[in-house]
């Protein structure tokens, strides 16, 4: 069995980055047959619970305030909206749903108050429940965690020396500390990155090294490719090689193989043949449903006739148990031990 370690340095990691693409994809095809079942992938569907007008500058983001990208900017949704949602990509196959809210961060008032109303009511769907809200305290982690989330999502997006160039109103810091947060209220942590935004492959290394050497891996760490939209400072990116994704989707398996790794954003860009080198470089979760946030995503009959042709199947919500199941399983093994 592979062992999972926090120890990696960049050398290694870019040592196996760079090895010839056939063996890279056959070891991380290898680690993750040893480790997960790989014919099985964790479908989420990912909706704009609250959309645009965002203060921050993330030079990729459709929905900050300061760019012209054609976001209409809508309040918070209504609950039961929500729900409806919910319910419509649960029938389609998903078995998380992930609420994202163009905030900086989360501010303790009414929109917050919702939140945690629509985190409760997605949970008596017997969905997984993740959040992408922005920056968060520890208390509001802690009430996010009493409200019944199972993950929240919070990416690095790239490395901490190229991090300045993409965005200036937040720290790299301040992204570790929200990890931090989600941590210590024994919520799932969901957190990868972008490509194809002009960074190096030093500062896509960099990156890795700080996710594969945190206290403890993210259970989800999303590769995103970037889907360039006209308006922002990034719109003239060029695609990125669909070739640089497998390598950073089978790094990713090799290094954190007890991790689920998302084929997230530019999906759509992608053929079929494509996206099962994904899976076969050892990704295991996508996102399904016709956008993600506000950019196109494919449909869920699409994915399901992905699904079929590849030998893949769904993954069970709360596989790995519900997160008061798990902190109680925790708990009694602190106690078994005292």
């Amino acid at each position: 069995m592979t062992e999972v370690r926090y120890n990696w340095t960049k050398e290694e990691i870019a040592e196996i980055y760079h090895r010839p693409l056939l063996d890279l994809v056959y070891e991380a095809a290898s680690v993750h047959r040893e480790n997960k079942d790989y014919s099985e992938v964790q479908i989420s569907s990912l909706i704009s619970i609250k959309t645009g007008g965002c203060p921050e500058d993330c030079a990729y983001c459709p929905q900050a305030a300061r760019y012209n990208t054609g976001v209409d900017v809508h309040a918070i949704m209504p609950k039961e909206e929500v729900v409806a949602v919910a319910q419509k990509a649960k029938d389609g196959g998903a078995s998380r749903l992930c609420m994202g809210a163009a905030w900086r961060e989360v501010r303790d008032n009414r929109d917050f108050d919702k939140v945690i109303d629509m985190v409760k009511a997605v949970n008596e769907l017997d969905m997984e429940v993740c959040c992408t809200l922005g920056m968060l305290t520890e208390a509001q982690a802690q009430r996010l965690a009493d409200a019944g989330l199972y993950a929240y999502n919070h990416n690095l997006d790239t490395s901490e020396d190229d991090y300045k160039r993409i965005i200036t109103t937040r720290t790299y810091d301040d992204r570790l500390k929200t990890l931090e947060h989600v941590r210590k209220a024994k919520i799932t942590v969901c957190s990868g990155g972008i490509i194809g935004l002009g960074e190096t492959v030093e500062d896509r290394i960099s990156m890795l090294k700080t996710l594969s050497t945190l206290p403890k891996h993210p259970e989800s760490v999303p590769i995103n490719a970037l889907v360039p939209v006209q308006g922002t400072p990034l719109a003239d990116q060029p695609r990125v090689s669909v070739w640089d994704m497998v390598r950073m989707i089978a790094t990713t398996r090799i290094i954190m193989p007890k991790t689920v790794v998302r084929l997230s954003a530019g999906r759509t860009e992608m053929s079929l043949v494509e996206q099962a080198f994904c899976f076969m470089a050892g990704a295991n979760s996508i996102f399904a449903g016709e956008k993600l946030l506000t950019t196109p995503n494919p449909s869920f009959d699409t994915d399901m006739a992905m699904f079929d042709l590849l030998g893949l199947t769904p993954r069970k919500a709360f596989k790995n148990g519900r997160p008061n199941e798990i902190k109680e399983i925790k708990e009694m093994s602190i106690n078994e031990v005292i």
